[in-house]
């Protein structure tokens, strides 16, 4: 997948913590730091995302996107 940001590393996904129609994963970037995003329960079901896994983050302006590995 191509995009326009520049701004990535590669974390680990720590949490998710599920609402009625948000969610938020929790990631685990290099020093050890930690980054979140927010996105639909859709998208986190398209991307089937689970605890452990390895992801990409994608940071441009406000919106932090994560991309599965």
């Amino acid at each position: 997948m191509k995009v326009g940001a520049r701004n990535r590393t590669v974390g680990k996904v720590t949490n998710i913590s599920k609402g009625s129609v948000m969610c938020l994963v929790k990631v685990e970037v290099p020093k050890p730091s930690q980054m979140a995003s927010v996105m639909t329960l859709e998208s986190l079901e398209e991307l089937g995302l689970k605890k452990g896994d390895e992801v990409e983050v994608v940071v441009k302006a406000v919106n932090v996107l994560l991309i599965r590995h």
